[in-house]
């Protein structure tokens, strides 16, 4: 299983979005700080999911970081995140 492909289950079943794009931008970042020889370190993700509704930019992304912490402490280096609730 890819990294993508557990950012997506742990997300869909954290947070039940009604939209989730992942999208894997480690080529991007080769030869960078944290840049593994493997990729799958950097990625950018567009969460929408009501969870989010009343919750501050900082407290969202509070929530998504704590929920990939397994994930950071296994190489996933950086995370770019777009989150909003479904009446953003």
């Amino acid at each position: 299983m890819t990294r993508a492909e557990r950012l997506h289950d742990i997300l869909t079943a954290l947070f039940q979005p009604a939209f989730l794009e992942i999208i894997d931008e480690s080529a991007s970042h080769a030869g960078h700080a944290g840049a593994g020889s493997g990729g799958q370190t950097h990625y950018r993700v567009s969460l929408v999911t009501p969870v989010f509704s009343g919750l501050s930019r900082v407290e969202r992304h509070r929530l998504v970081n704590g929920a990939l912490a397994v994930e950071f402490s296994q190489g996933l280096h950086a995370i770019a995140l777009n989150l909003k609730s479904p009446d953003e």
